[in-house]
């Protein structure tokens, strides 16, 4: 009876820690250059750890639609910060990956003063210099899927850059204060699918949103070339397409509504330069880095 209830206290323990190991965010990528950085006890230490705080407090609220941003200091220790969930993320969804950033950040980014990690759920920022309402294209990060597609790959192509640029358009046309965020389903085979979401941190106006979405854009042909799936993520904005449905598609047709797929008609946008040294970020994307 004893070895028995010290089993199931045992299997117990285990499924607590695969569920709490599941409500982990995916983590994606950091970048934190060590071209700054501060000193440990130092003020601005002090204004990051408050920059921080706010931050994951204020995820704990329900009507900030996934966004928040705040800073805290004075020159030369002032501290910007902020934190942009997926559109498509519940709210629930949306705190724990805030909360979870804001301690590993600190982990993956120790003394920089700058420094930006990217899940699949959330984003969060924070720098010593001024960063809100501003395009920021300077740290480009690339991930595709290592399978092509084998269908007509041409017209693949066209679809997925005119579907991309039909939601962009979307995305950066929303109303201040409402998420810059799009999705859109298209067909692309009789059983195949393609399945689209850009998003723009909600501070842009529409203009360097649209701005912001085309730079990462003019990317796609180098970076997802007949590619099964891909994302462009830049600090200011992001896209991605999938041949699977990766987001909650009631949950984001309820944050922005989609009109009915487009037909495609424009190619492709031609690749530009690259440079960076490529890696395999996990099992499903290789990764490329631009800086």
């Amino acid at each position: 009876m004893v070895s028995l209830k010290l089993s199931t206290i045992l299997l117990s323990l285990l499924s607590l820690a695969i569920i709490t190991q599941a409500q982990d965010p995916t983590f994606l990528y950091n970048y934190c250059p060590n071209t700054t950085t501060y000193t440990r006890n130092s003020t601005y230490q002090a204004n990051l750890n408050l920059v921080l705080s706010s931050l994951s407090s204020n995820a704990t609220r329900n009507n900030i639609n996934g966004f928040y941003n705040v800073s805290v200091g004075q020159a030369p220790d002032v501290v910007y910060g902020m934190f942009l969930c997926r559109g498509d993320v519940s709210d629930s969804v949306c705190r724990s990956c805030v909360t979870f950033a804001t301690k590993d950040v600190l982990e993956k980014c120790p003394i920089e003063k700058l420094a930006i990690i990217w899940y699949d759920e959330c984003q969060l920022r924070y720098s010593n210099r001024n960063f809100f309402s501003t395009v920021d294209q300077d740290f480009t990060l690339f991930m595709m899927s290592p399978n092509n597609v084998t269908v007509d790959p041409d017209r693949f192509n066209q679809l997925v850059a005119t579907t991309l640029n039909n939601i962009s358009t979307r995305a950066a046309s929303a109303p201040s204060g409402a998420k810059k965020f799009a999705v859109q389903q298209a067909n692309y085979t009789g059983v195949q699918k393609l399945y689209t979401l850009v998003q723009c941190s909600p501070d842009l106006s529409t203009s360097d949103c649209r701005r912001c979405l085309e730079g990462a854009l003019s990317n796609l042909g180098t970076c997802c070339n007949r590619k099964q799936g891909g994302r462009v993520i830049v600090p200011s904005c992001n896209f991605r397409y999938e041949v699977y449905e990766f987001y909650n598609a009631t949950a984001a047709v309820e944050a922005v509504p989609a009109p009915p797929p487009a037909t495609p008609s424009p190619p492709p946008p031609s690749g530009s330069k690259t440079s960076g040294k490529g890696k395999v970020d996990n099992a499903l994307f290789n990764c490329l880095v631009v800086i």
